[in-house]
C-alpha cells in the first residue's frame, strides 16, 4: 500500500473519529451533562473516548464554530456561557424563525409526521405525571427536532439548531416545574392542531408565541433564583 494511501486512510479515520467526539460532546452540552461555563479537560474527554487528543480538539474547535464552545487565553475550552442580554435577543430570532418553520409545516406537514409529534406530547404528558424533567426535556427536544426536520428547509434548520444549542441551559432549566412543562406541551398540543387544520397563519402565530412563552417562563425561573432566600 503507498504511503499516500495510507495517509488517506488515516486522516479519514480521524475525520470519522472528530464527527464522533463532536456529536457526543455536543449530546453531553445539549442535554446539560456538561454545563454552562465548565471547562474541557481534553485528556480526561480522550481517555472518556478511547481516542487521542487530537479529534478531542478538532470537536471542540467545531463546537466553538457553533458556538456551544469558548476558548480563554492559556486555559483552553470551556462551554459556553451566554449572557442574560443575549438569551433574550437570542428568543426574539427564535420566534420569527419557529413561526416560519411552523408556517411551513402547516402547508406541507405529511399525516405519518403529525402522527409522530402527537406521539411525543403523550410521552411528554406521561413524563409530566411521573414528574420526570429530564425525561420530559429529551422529548421536548425531540419535538423540535422532529418539527424542522419535517419542514424540509435547510437554511431555516441551521438557523434555528444554532440558536436552540446557545440556549441550551436556559431551556432545560425552564422546564423542570409541572406546571411549566403542562404549559409547553399544551403549547405544541395546540400546534399539532393548526398542522391538522391546514391553518398556515394560526401555525405561524402559535410558534411565535411558543418560543416568546420559552423566554417568560426562563425569566420567570431567574427571577426566583434571584429572589433573596428566607432566613
Amino acid at each position: 500500500m503507498s504511503e499516500d494511501v495510507q495517509d488517506a486512510i488515516a486522516l479519514r479515520r480521524a475525520e470519522s473519529l472528530t464527527a464522533i467526539v463532536q456529536r457526543e460532546l455536543e449530546r453531553m452540552i445539549v442535554s446539560g451533562e456538561l454545563r454552562a461555563g465548565q471547562r474541557l479537560n481534553e485528556l480526561a474527554l480522550a481517555q472518556r473516548f478511547g481516542v487521542s487528543r487530537g479529534p478531542v480538539r478538532e470537536a471542540m474547535r467545531a463546537l466553538e464554530h457553533a458556538q456551544l464552545v469558548s476558548t480563554r487565553i492559556n486555559q483552553g475550552f470551556f462551554v459556553r456561557e451566554v449572557s442574560e442580554a443575549e438569551t433574550s435577543e437570542i428568543y426574539d430570532v427564535r420566534a420569527v424563525v419557529y413561526g416560519f418553520i411552523c408556517k411551513r409545516l402547516a402547508e406541507i406537514i405529511e399525516p405519518d409526521e403529525i402522527a409522530v409529534l402527537e406521539d411525543s406530547v403523550e410521552r411528554m404528558d406521561a413524563a409530566i405525571k411521573t414528574k420526570d424533567p429530564a425525561e420530559y426535556y429529551r422529548l421536548n427536544l425531540k419535538f423540535h427536532d422532529d418539527s424542522i426536520e419535517f419542514a424540509r428547509h435547510g437554511r431555516a434548520q441551521q438557523t434555528y439548531r444554532s440558536l436552540i444549542n446557545e440556549t441550551h441551559l436556559t431551556r432545560q432549566r425552564s422546564l423542570v416545574t409541572p406546571e411549566h412543562m403542562q404549559e409547553s406541551n399544551n403549547e405544541h398540543r395546540a400546534l399539532i392542531v393548526a398542522f391538522r387544520a391546514r391553518d398556515e397563519a394560526e401555525a405561524r402565530r402559535l410558534g411565535e408565541q411558543h418560543a416568546l412563552a420559552g423566554r417568560r417562563r426562563w425569566q420567570a425561573v431567574n427571577g426566583e433564583e434571584d429572589m433573596p432566600s428566607e432566613r
